[in-house]
């Protein structure tokens, strides 16, 4: 019973690993991380600051301002509308693995 118990959790470790990947790779494609990166500022904030920030209830939000852009919250740089490259669920996806990486 132990082993059964061991194994599922290596395998949820697993998926949730490459789920991270998965989505560090969307971010890539959709052209994010010409401005963020995980853990330091380039133009915009750094993702690990975007998630101590925000919580898992700002989502819709956070969404919102992915799509639309914005502007003030970090700064005078603002950050580019990106419904032309992002449909809202890939945005959904982001928003949700961004405020995973405390």
């Amino acid at each position: 019973m132990k082993k059964t118990i061991r194994i599922a959790l290596a395998v949820a470790s697993l998926v949730v690993a490459g789920q991270a990947q998965a989505n560090e790779a969307l971010a890539k494609a959709k052209g994010c991380t010409v401005c963020h990166a995980v853990d330091k500022k380039i133009i915009g904030p750094a993702y690990k600051e975007v998630a101590a920030k925000y919580k898992p209830a700002d989502t819709a939000n956070l969404v919102k301002k992915v799509l639309e852009g914005g502007s003030g919250v970090w700064g005078n740089v603002p950050m580019t509308p990106n419904k032309a490259t992002v449909s809202e669920a890939d945005a959904t996806t982001l928003v949700k693995w961004i405020l995973t990486l405390k």
